[in-house]
């Protein structure tokens, strides 16, 4: 489980294109420095698996065909920022919300307003996710947990910080690029067990 305050910028560093799946390498020196094999780190927002750990400040993971279909990784490349989060330790400070690096859809950014010291951004979202979005609700957007400003059928707003514009990667962001879109799991488990109910 992760809580969406990204830990580092990294960047990655290759690409293997391995046909249906692929192979990235990520530069993390600070989400590497107590990492092991088979630990989970959400890079923009994308639970992966630590599969290589050469102990220069890098690690591989792999990632499989579904994550490749549902998420923007498949974009990619060497050179490019991403967000970087270690999993949630037992006791460690919870300022998110509750993330599961289990990414429901693809975004775009729509339309960017800069501020006085932030940015008001729209972001086009799925039809089949809007649901599940509400105004000062929860979202995670490549990682990063954000509050929702304002929603409509097709996209929501949400206002970035100092902080989040200038350490994560959604300060670089301009009308068109993709994000990775995380709704509240809690929203989808309670439309799940109250349409059980209902039934």
């Amino acid at each position: 489980m992760f809580t969406g305050i990204v830990e580092e910028l990294g960047s990655v560093v290759a690409v293997e294109d391995r046909g249906l799946d692929a192979r990235v390498r990520v530069r993390g020196p600070l989400v590497t420095s107590d990492a092991h094999l088979g630990d989970s780190i959400a890079v923009d927002g994308v639970c992966l698996t630590v599969a290589e750990l050469p102990g220069d400040g890098t690690f591989a993971a792999d990632v499989m065909p579904e994550s490749l279909r549902r998420t923007a990784l498949g974009a990619l490349r060497a050179g490019v920022p991403v967000n970087l989060e270690r999993a949630l330790a037992v006791g460690g400070r919870y300022g998110g919300h509750v993330v599961q690096g289990h990414v429901d859809g693809v975004g775009t950014i729509l339309r960017r307003t800069p501020g006085e010291r932030w940015d008001e951004v729209e972001i086009g979202l799925p039809a089949t996710l809007a649901r599940y979005v509400a105004e000062k609700g929860a979202i995670a957007v490549s990682g990063v947990s954000l509050t929702v400003t304002h929603v409509s059928d097709d996209a929501f707003g949400v206002s970035l910080i100092p902080t989040t514009l200038a350490h994560t990667t959604l300060g670089g962001l301009v009308v068109g690029d993709a994000v990775n879109l995380e709704v509240d799991v809690l929203a989808k488990y309670a439309e799940r067990l109250l349409g059980a109910v209902a039934r």
